[in-house]
């Protein structure tokens, strides 16, 4: 059974195997998260996600997907990078959301990591509500069949912490 964890702080200082990064389709960089784990992975993370690019990926990544690289000078052996759904009041997009983390958890396993660390996708610049995303994040992680031993949310600040903290039902 997959243990589920909170962590306030900064998602690039986590030392996992495999830290997921909120990315754009592009692959090729952004702001928030994105940016945070480029520029603190280096140089490394954007070759080889411009080599996914030049590859597999030419349109880029489809939003719900996942896919893998190195993690660069991060204390990880991987990022996986996985690209939300912008929130619409006029379309239901959740099914793309947990798409992330079920595709996240499988890229995982498939790569054999044992530690994983999310952000709470597609809450920040995409402006997804935080509670429900917190709540589709903590029930998709919940019910997904993966041999990752541990799920680690990263919130970057005390409002997202103490949500996901509401919708795991502790403290």
């Amino acid at each position: 059974m997959t243990t589920v964890t909170l962590v306030r702080g900064d998602i690039t200082r986590e030392s996992v195997d495999a830290i997921v990064n909120a990315a754009n389709s592009s692959l090729l960089g952004g702001g928030g998260v994105d940016g945070a784990i480029h520029r603190r992975g280096g140089p490394a993370i954007l070759e080889e996600c411009r080599k996914l690019r030049a590859s597999r990926y030419g349109k880029g990544l489809a939003t719900g997907q996942a896919v893998a690289t190195t993690a660069g000078d991060l204390d990880a052996r991987w990022v996986i990078h996985t690209v939300g759904p912008v929130w619409s009041a006029a379309e239901d997009r959740s099914e793309l959301l947990a798409s992330c983390y079920r595709e996240s958890l499988r890229v995982a396993d498939e790569l054999g990591a044992r530690t994983v660390a999310f952000p709470a996708v597609s809450t920040g610049i995409y402006g997804w509500p935080l509670d429900d995303g917190a709540r589709i994040a903590v029930e998709t992680v919940r019910a997904a069949d993966t041999a990752v031993e541990e799920v680690r949310f990263v919130l970057f600040d005390d409002r997202a912490h103490e949500t996901f903290v509401h919708r795991l039902g502790h403290r």
